[in-house]
């Protein structure tokens, strides 16, 4: 019996510990105040591709989903009368080059009778400005056949911006309006866009982290998912209307392009904080279902029954939220 207790003693006094022991003094901490809701995915801009011209809509290069840049071919616009008004214009080109040809003979030969004196000066000036006449009305002539070629090179619709194409509402074939939207373009990037209760409000602000998850994960899988499914965003913009009780709020993160435009994911977003006593996940010990910490005493140690809360992750490193059985300035012994 004697031996039996010396053990008890023992056990209730405490273990001396080795000079080499890490001690870790538990500290009131605040902790952020979590809530998970669900982000909807959103571009920074929507651009349209609009057709310059009307006309018929004879090429589509893209489709619902393709990736496009600045500059590249979406379709090709044909309007049928600009080839046959170049048409026009070119048959009067060559009218007026026909004419202007003459005229700078008749030019010439007059120029050579005045030096003679066979014809007056007037009917010199007459042959002269009937060339300029003509000289004139074929740089006009000019001027409107390259209003047309460029007309024609406007049926060509390029992307206005780098991004993915979200629809295209036109088919090959149809008829389109100057200005008709041809596809539309996510650009600009990613972002996710929240919306909150009204009470939250006060206690959102830009720069906060928040937590994203993984495409899939739903909300009963939050409180059981793992760093690796996480991924950490911030808080780029709160919006300061309150539009139906609810604070729109945007959040930037990192790697979202491979997630619709429209998709919802589960986020979590600090909106308040607490305090609470947390230690290193190292320092919980578990014995028949019971947690106990190690905590320092009188020159010795014993091991309190502790009741653990949360995880948090501090710097890289676990903690474990202790709800009771420890008290702020105990000196935990961590293995």
């Amino acid at each position: 019996m004697s031996r039996h207790l010396a053990i008890i003693a023992t056990v209730s006094l405490g273990l001396a510990l080795p000079a080499s022991a890490e001690d870790y003094t538990v500290e009131r901490s605040t902790i952020p105040i979590m809530k998970p809701v669900y982000g909807q995915v959103e571009s920074r801009d929507v651009v349209p591709a609009r057709a310059r011209i009307g006309g018929t809509l004879v090429e589509i290069h893209v489709e619902e989903g393709d990736a496009v840049k600045a500059g590249d071919k979406i379709a090709n616009v044909v309007d049928e009368k600009l080839a046959l008004q170049l048409d026009a214009i070119e048959a009067r080109q060559e009218a007026i080059q026909a004419q202007l040809e003459n005229a700078r003979v008749n030019v010439d030969r007059a120029r050579q009778l005045f030096e003679k004196g066979t014809i007056a000066k007037t009917r010199l000036d007459e042959q002269q400005t009937q060339f300029d006449v003509l000289t004139n009305q074929l740089t006009a002539i000019e001027a409107d056949k390259s209003v047309i070629v460029q007309q024609a090179k406007e049926g060509t619709v390029n992307a206005p911006a780098s991004g993915r194409v979200l629809s295209v509402p036109v088919t090959q074939g149809s008829v389109v309006l100057p200005g008709e939207t041809i596809a539309r373009i996510a650009g600009g990037g990613y972002f996710l866009r929240l919306s909150l209760p009204e009470r939250h409000a006060a206690g959102i602000k830009e720069g906060d982290t928040v937590e994203v998850a993984t495409r899939g994960l739903t909300r009963q899988d939050s409180t059981t998912s793992s760093p690796e499914n996480m991924t950490v965003g911030h808080v780029a913009k709160v919006y300061p209307e309150i539009t139906e009780g609810r604070v729109t709020v945007d959040v930037e993160v990192d790697k979202l392009g491979d997630f619709f435009v429209g998709e919802r994911t589960l986020v979590s977003i600090p909106v308040g904080s607490r305090e609470a006593l947390i230690v290193p996940a190292t320092a919980l010990v578990t014995r028949h279902g019971i947690d106990y910490v190690r905590v320092r005493e009188d020159g010795g140690v014993s091991d309190v029954t502790v009741i653990p809360g949360e995880k948090h992750k501090r710097d890289g490193e676990d903690y474990v939220e202790v709800l009771t059985g420890l008290h702020p300035g105990d000196e935990v012994v961590l293995p």
